[in-house]
């Protein structure tokens, strides 16, 4: 055999052990099948806040000033996607926070930053890719479309991202997130607010971050108090009133 061959067949044999789980010398080894990969029941989304998507991969390959973070895929604003980490580990992209029973975000979620500053519109390739890449985790990791979340969503009172500029009822139309029907009744005299916010999966120990957060979403405005339309919209999703994916919308 040659020695070109034995290179790249020593590469095959280390690249495999490099993948495989780590094994405690303490005991003896004693594999069984009975086991899976960690599957994510969550993709939050984020948007960068920086000015290019090249910027971006250096800040989540490199350590930073502000601590390590990371993402499992970034969407450049050509509608580039990369992924930087494998959907079955745990990466840095959700911090403290909750979502429901979800506690440990990272653990339980693919993060996917976009590449945005927070301020100007999405990118039309951006978002069409983004739907590209929903459609695909959604289906493949069986993940409810309605856990498709913002930042903000799960650390509403920490994080705005993806701002008030993120296209929710696009992505609601297509059949992912959450949106709420036109038209539906008004919220009754006695309707419970804080409650609605929990049902929903907001964080409820800051009232009035969780409040912020859900009307960045449903309003696109990042301040203000509750009103009437808010009420309905909440009154809506507390009723499961939401408008169903168009047929003819979903990326195949």
């Amino acid at each position: 055999m040659s020695r070109f061959l034995l290179t790249i067949l020593a590469a095959l044999l280390l690249s495999a052990c490099a993948h495989n789980a780590p094994r405690n010398p303490l005991a003896t080894w004693v594999p069984s099948p009975n086991h899976d990969v960690r599957r994510p029941v969550l993709v939050v989304l984020h948007y960068t806040e920086q000015d290019s998507a090249q910027r971006s991969l250096d800040t989540l390959r490199t350590g930073n000033s502000g601590g390590r973070v990371s993402a499992h895929y970034l969407i450049g604003q050509d509608g580039t996607r990369y992924q930087l980490v494998s959907d079955v580990h745990r990466a840095w992209h959700a911090g403290a926070g909750s979502w429901g029973a979800i506690g440990d975000v990272n653990s339980a979620s693919i993060g996917i930053e976009l590449d945005n500053d927070g301020r100007a519109p999405f990118a039309e390739p951006l978002v069409e890719s983004l739907l590209v890449l929903l459609d695909d985790l959604v289906t493949r990791w069986r993940i409810p479309p309605e856990n498709v979340i913002g930042h903000s969503d799960m650390a509403p009172a920490r994080k705005i991202d993806p701002g008030v500029q993120f296209p929710w009822r696009r992505l609601a139309e297509h059949g992912y997130g959450l949106w709420p029907q036109d038209g539906t009744p008004p919220a009754p005299a006695d309707f419970d607010v804080v409650q609605a916010l929990r049902v929903v999966g907001y964080p409820v120990d800051d009232v009035a971050a969780a409040t912020r957060a859900f009307r960045m979403r449903f309003r696109a405005q990042a301040s203000g108090d509750l009103d009437d339309e808010d009420r309905r919209i909440l009154y809506a999703l507390q009723r499961g009133w939401t408008i169903p994916a168009r047929p003819e919308a979903r990326v195949r």
